[in-house]
């Protein structure tokens, strides 16, 4: 625990002689809780552009066809019953 609040230079309190763990872990907690926030604010960010950059590929690749459509010819059954009647 000393090293740990050496390496992080926290330093006691006025009227302490060492850093308590109630006062560290206070400051560790509410560090813990806004990073925890940012982070679930950030991810919600980078998967709103990953969506917006899928329907953007999606569209495109629905503007291009992959295959073409020819029209269809009257060479059916039906067509010749047709225009004989």
């Amino acid at each position: 625990f000393l090293e740990t609040t050496a390496y992080f230079c926290m330093k006691p309190k006025m009227g302490e002689k060492e850093v308590s763990p109630h006062s560290f872990f206070s400051i560790w907690h509410e560090f813990s809780s806004d990073f925890k926030d940012f982070w679930k604010k950030e991810n919600k960010l980078i998967l709103q552009e990953r969506v917006k950059e899928a329907e953007e590929v999606c569209r495109q690749k629905k503007g291009k066809s992959l295959y073409n459509i020819r029209p269809k010819h009257d060479s059916g059954i039906v067509s010749k019953n047709c225009n004989n009647t």
